[in-house]
């Protein structure tokens, strides 16, 4: 009797610590369940304008909510009211986990306040394989605060031209200055043809006509960048700015444009490209294969490319500065937008995006395959691109005012503006922007 007492009193002990062990797994499971259910419940919700999102990318989102449990919200804002949007919700504190903006220190300063709203990302592994141009356009003060994976090298904004169109109207070869660009389009538009397809509408792509034959402003004027950031010389009083406006202006008030410019959207491009009403337009060298993704029956190969006439400009543009991604200093899941930035830069990621991309023959990373067309590689071996940067790039306090310089421009069609006033205002807004950042040369 007195050896059985202790034997009970062991079993019921054992019995206590295999029920509390029970317990204690439970409540493990349950608080493991719980952490799987947060995780599985964020949400990341990622502000970009139209245009800067491609449906690989959206793709990449949805593995990436596979293998983390976080879902990517896109929102998606139309471009003449982006800014405005974001610039709202960067100042009332609600800002998206993400926001997308274009790369460029002036950018970066004016339009986003990086040093306040964006996150630090320069000790992040992608940094060190992304290319240095494109990593600088996104660096202020020596911290880098933005992703940019985008085809900056097949990205060049240059003419697309549909060959059978010129064949037709009897142009054997792409013109190579300004005059013979007009002859042209006097051709195409005699055949009952549109000369270029300008999708005014959307508030921005018209406006490429002039910032990106910067190079050749620089050119014909050297030095022009630097005193421009100087606080030395103007837009308006430099000559090969004035003749640039100029000329653009005559394209559209020639016809060249036609009659719907005006409404054109560039969401339909590649429908109107493909559907050979319309003979040019200004698109990167991808462009032929988006018109083949949309329609099918029209090879890739049918359009060729040359660069911007204007000014009889022979440049390729430079522009390392594209669609960007920062991380919402203030947002409540840094660590997980952070994950997702590097999820989006690992190498198979970024190969996975170019071989599905329609937009995109490589991006800016090393490690990556490009894809180049026959056609892409003899331009690309004929023309050379320019030392010197586009001016949204190379002049400070351009890029930020994209879309006014748009409204300008459209004013300058409907005749309520000039090219000299288009090119005041612009000189107006610089200088406006250039004393809010401080910039000691308005000082």
């Amino acid at each position: 009797m007195q050896r059985s007492f202790p034997l009970r009193r062991q079993k019921r002990t054992i019995a206590l610590l295999l029920t509390l062990f029970a317990l204690s797994s439970m409540l493990l499971a349950a608080c493991g369940g719980s952490s799987a259910n947060a995780k599985s419940n964020i949400t990341l919700t990622v502000l970009e304008s139209v245009g800067w999102v491609h449906d690989v990318e959206k793709d990449l989102a949805k593995q990436f909510e596979a293998q983390t449990g976080i879902h990517i919200d896109y929102q998606i804002i139309p471009a003449a009211n982006y800014f405005q949007v974001l610039s709202t919700k960067l100042n009332s504190g609600q800002g998206p986990d993400i926001f997308g903006g274009q790369s460029g220190v002036s950018d970066l300063k004016v339009n986003y306040n990086v040093a306040a709203n964006a996150v630090d990302l320069s000790n992040e592994e992608w940094v060190k394989r992304e290319d240095p141009a494109a990593a600088a356009q996104a660096t202020v003060d020596g911290k880098l605060y933005g992703q940019e994976i985008w085809d900056i090298y097949s990205g060049y904004w240059v003419i697309v031209y549909n060959k059978a169109i010129f064949q037709q109207v009897g142009i054997s070869s792409v013109p190579a200055t300004y005059n013979d660009f007009v002859a042209d389009c006097a051709k195409i538009k005699a055949a009952g043809i549109t000369p270029i397809y300008e999708p005014i509408s959307d508030g921005w792509h018209h406006v490429l006509w002039f910032p990106e034959i910067g190079a050749r402003m620089e050119q014909l004027a050297p030095g022009l960048y630097a005193k421009l950031n100087a606080n030395q010389a103007t837009l308006a009083g430099d000559q090969s700015a004035s003749t640039a406006m100029t000329q653009i202006n005559q394209l559209y008030q020639n016809g060249y444009f036609g009659t719907s410019a005006l409404s054109n959207q560039f969401a339909n491009t590649e429908k109107q490209m493909a559907s050979g009403k319309f003979a040019m337009t200004i698109n990167g060298l991808t462009e032929p294969n988006a018109i083949n993704a949309a329609s099918p029956n029209v090879q890739a190969s049918s359009f060729g490319f040359f660069p911007i006439p204007i000014l009889d400009n022979q440049l390729l543009p430079t522009h390392p500065a594209a669609p960007t991604k920062f991380i919402y200093s203030k947002g409540s899941h840094i660590a997980q937008a952070k994950q997702y930035l590097d999820f989006l830069a690992k190498p198979e990621n970024l190969q996975y995006y170019v071989d599905h991309d329609t937009n995109s023959e490589t991006v800016d990373f090393t490690g990556v395959k490009a894809k180049w067309t026959p056609d892409q590689q003899a331009f690309l071996n004929q023309y050379h691109a320019a030392t010197t940067l586009v001016l949204q790039d190379g002049v400070n306090y351009v890029n930020p005012q994209w879309i006014d310089i748009g409204k300008d421009m459209t004013a300058m069609f409907t005749r309520q503006e000039s090219p000299h006033q288009v090119l005041v205002k612009t000189d107006t807004r610089r200088t406006q922007e250039a004393q809010a950042a401080k910039d000691p040369a308005w000082h």
